[in-house]
């Protein structure tokens, strides 16, 4: 490896920000960097963030605090920020720690070569910009990968202006990428050996192609269609872009898997308008309706916020009700917190500690619900796509058609394999099993 300069990436959030920090890896590839997990070890440390969570951008001033004695013992070190942080923040990023030498967003992350010849000249560098060009026309190909799934980017961006949400205003307007880019993509993918990919988006029901007729269950269908692609998977979407061909899919697609993560927020109609949600929670619990008529046994999982400002006793109780009518599989729940620059962000909200309160009864239920959809698959026979050696001797883990976690028990598997296999036991969160067949 002489010669390189080593990188650390540090990637936060949702699988988009992956996906970006592999694309950003490997444009810094062609720099001459190659990946180190150890920020110690490292000639550059990137810090891929995310905006959605509490507090989200004190925990990067936090993580770039820890970095300071690095800095101070490896001046030459560079250091970015990157993400939707860095696209919220931008130039106060560098004002507040001027270790950072590079702020970009993640609409420019393309850009990141003519940057660090910047930083390599003595300049700070900050692009928060929304360019016109295409950034995946303007990165480098994929290398060869070795794990058997893999993100691949359809949809950037979201028009829908939820009250609560920043990703509007972090990852721009919604933006489909090409048919005929999406699939070279894939096919790649497909060449490296890659069995399963995760269509990924802020709204990924929301891409379209350029005729009518072209939604996402069109592109699933598609891309099922390509030799060695034997799973397809997508998140994150909005109930309002779950049109009839995608739910049609799910029915007649077999490489689809049953696994559908589709946030509802909240069981009220009133919080759900003060959302801007535009969708009622009846409407929302007829489209479950039809999906499960698509495909029976499909696993759902959502979101939920407790506490938005205005929530009442009853409003929450709405949000129960409407968990107790759909039975997930499992779900991310928060208590609201406000993102500066969003509407909700001048309302008050709901006392803290009945927030707290809410959140613990939601939770308790989720995790009711959760456990009997584990133990509700023992017995059953599911596949399972191995991605890496159990934790105990003869052991492979992957996960099955359901996004469960699996462990079997195959001391020939191998990496890569597809494999049905026999669930012996369930776990809080994971599920035991034997393979069956050869």
């Amino acid at each position: 490896m002489t010669g390189h300069k080593r990188l650390f990436i540090k990637t936060y959030g949702c699988q988009m920000n992956v996906y970006d920090s592999e694309r950003m890896a490997e444009t810094l590839g062609a720099q001459g960097y190659v990946l180190t997990d150890k920020a110690d070890d490292a000639d550059m440390v990137l810090l891929n963030t995310c905006h959605i969570r509490e507090k989200a951008a004190e925990k990067v001033y936090s993580d770039l605090g820890r970095l300071k004695p690095l800095k101070a013992e490896k001046p030459d070190l560079k250091i970015g920020v990157a993400g939707c942080v860095a696209q919220a923040e931008g130039a106060e990023i560098q004002r507040r720690m001027p270790l950072v030498d590079l702020v970009v967003g993640p609409q420019a992350y393309h850009r990141l070569p003519e940057m660090l010849a910047r930083v390599d000249a003595g300049e700070k560098a900050l692009d928060t910009d929304f360019p016109p060009e295409d950034k995946f026309e303007h990165l480098p190909k994929l290398r060869t990968r070795s794990a058997p799934s893999a993100f691949l980017t359809v949809q950037e961006g979201c028009d829908k202006f939820c009250a609560f949400c920043v990703v509007p205003y972090t990852r721009g307007a919604e933006v489909s990428r090409p048919v005929d880019r999406l699939m070279t993509e894939a096919r790649d993918l497909a060449a490296r050996g890659v069995r399963e990919i995760t269509l990924l988006g802020q709204n990924v029901n929301a891409w379209h192609g350029d005729a009518a007729g072209r939604g996402l269950g069109w592109l699933i269908r598609e891309m099922a269609g390509i030799e060695g692609i034997a799973r397809i998977r997508y998140t994150t979407s909005h109930p309002n872009d779950m049109d009839d061909d995608l739910i049609a899919a799910h029915g007649d697609c077999a490489a689809l898997m049953p696994y559908l993560h589709l946030p509802v927020q909240s069981g009220s109609d009133r919080i759900l308008k003060a959302m801007n949600r535009k969708h009622t929670a009846e409407q929302y619990l007829r489209l479950i309706e039809r999906i499960r008529a698509a495909r029976p046994d499909i696993v759902l999982t959502s979101d939920f916020i407790v506490g938005f400002p205005g929530e009442t006793d009853t409003d929450f109780e709405a949000t129960m009700d409407l968990v107790r009518a759909v039975g997930y599989g499992m779900a991310y729940s928060f208590k609201y917190s406000a993102r500066p620059g969003t509407p909700a962000a001048e309302k008050t909200p709901v006392a803290p500690e009945i927030a707290d309160d809410r959140l613990h009864r939601l939770q308790a239920l989720l995790t009711e619900q959760q456990r009997a959809c584990q133990e509700s698959m023992v017995g059953r026979e599911v596949g399972v796509l191995y991605e890496k050696p159990g934790r105990l001797p003869g052991q492979m883990s992957g996960k099955s058609d359901h996004l469960h976690a699996v462990h079997v028990d195959d001391p020939d598997g191998k990496v890569g394999e597809l494999v049905r296999v026999r669930i012996t036991a369930a776990a809080p969160n994971s599920l035991a099993a034997v393979r069956i067949g050869s």
